[in-house]
């Protein structure tokens, strides 16, 4: 069966919320997600920005979750693993998942927006070197002792992580994509799990869905034999309201905020280029700077009965085992949250857990 959950990244600043009354507000839509039998919760980092300056350390925030909650899911969406070093980590996750008594799932991402890499005096090119290298690395420190490592980006000897990880061999891995061919091939060779945090247009669904496959064939030619199986996230944003005509109004309008905030971020690449990110700048800039909203991103928005029909054809198509709800898009107040997320347990997943189960 599909899994639920909801996936958080601040489009907003100090001129529209203060970070006390927006992490009041998702702590409280936390709780609720739990309340109503969600599976997870996702947070993401960024920095400096009003596109996701709010969501600086996502282990900080998930740590004030795991105090407030008891049983759904944690999981970074994700971390940027290029601007960290592995013992950092490995023994700061590790702290989690004690802390939450092994409900940590780890989700690292490359980064992508130039000014960030800037402030950290980290180069572009090094980029997916750096990520893949940092991500092996915490997994060994996760699992072994007097782990070295000898690389252009970090080096130590005989380092044994603590804590120790709770869950064995080590929390689920997840590594985020978006439409670089190897990045699916590499997370699928690393037997790790998938993570689309941004996903495409419905127009461009067709695309993703043969990545997806491509990421699945990989995982399960190198890890078939044992068992395990191939896992797919993807975070949409979901707006539900008790007609359609409220739901599109009220969505479009937080969603093209949403896109506003990020165009603005995405300016960054303006006259840059990386070898690391081909394509990035026309995808990222020109896609977000005008136009419908709905356009640069899925999205399912309508009363409980139309929305179930969107999320039913995105979930035949692209066959996802966990479906995140990009929740706090556009600045919505906590009470358009809270309405979304009880439509959605209420009279939204029943239609869909009934489908999966004729």
């Amino acid at each position: 069966m599909t899994e639920y959950g909801i996936s958080l990244l601040p489009d907003t600043g100090v001129d529209v919320r203060s970070p006390r009354d927006y992490y009041d507000n998702l702590l409280a839509a936390s709780r609720l997600t739990e309340e109503l039998g969600f599976e997870y919760i996702k947070m993401t980092e960024h920095y400096m920005d009003p596109y996701g300056g709010y969501c600086a350390d996502p282990l900080a925030f998930l740590s004030a979750v795991a105090a407030q909650t008891s049983r759904v899911r944690l999981m970074t969406g994700g971390i940027q693993a290029s601007f960290h070093h592995p013992i950092q980590l490995a023994a700061r996750t590790a702290q989690l998942d004690a802390l939450s008594h092994g409900r940590l799932e780890v989700g690292f991402a490359r980064a992508f927006l130039p000014y960030e890499f800037d402030a950290f005096g980290v180069d572009m090119d090094t980029s997916t070197e750096r990520f893949r290298g940092t991500v092996d690395a915490v997994v060994r420190l996760w699992t072994g002792r007097q782990v070295s490592e000898d690389t252009p980006f970090f080096r130590y000897k005989g380092v044994t992580s603590q804590p120790p990880v709770t869950q064995q061999p080590h929390p689920p891995v997840w590594a985020a994509a978006l439409f670089t061919k190897s990045s699916f091939e590499w997370i699928g060779d690393r037997g790790h799990n998938l993570l689309i945090a941004s996903s495409p247009s419905r127009e461009k669904a067709g695309q993703l869905k043969e990545l997806i496959e491509l990421y699945r064939e990989r995982f399960l030619a190198a890890y078939g034999h044992t068992g395990r199986r191939p896992r797919v996230a993807i975070s949409i944003a979901l707006l539900l309201a008790e007609s359609d005509e409220e739901a599109r109004a009220e969505g479009g309008r937080h969603l093209r905020r949403h896109w506003d905030t990020f165009a603005a971020a995405a300016r960054s690449w303006q006259g840059r280029g990386s070898t690391s990110y081909e394509g990035y700048r026309e995808a990222l800039v020109d896609k977000h700077s005008a136009g419908n909203s709905e356009d640069a991103g899925m999205s399912v928005f309508g009363a409980p009965a139309s929305a179930a029909e969107q999320i039913r054809e995105i979930r035949d198509l692209l066959r996802p085992d966990v479906m995140l709800w990009q929740l706090d898009f556009g600045q919505q107040p906590r009470a358009t949250m809270e309405r979304t997320l009880r439509l959605f347990a209420e009279r939204v997943r029943p239609r869909l857990d009934e489908t999966e189960r004729s």
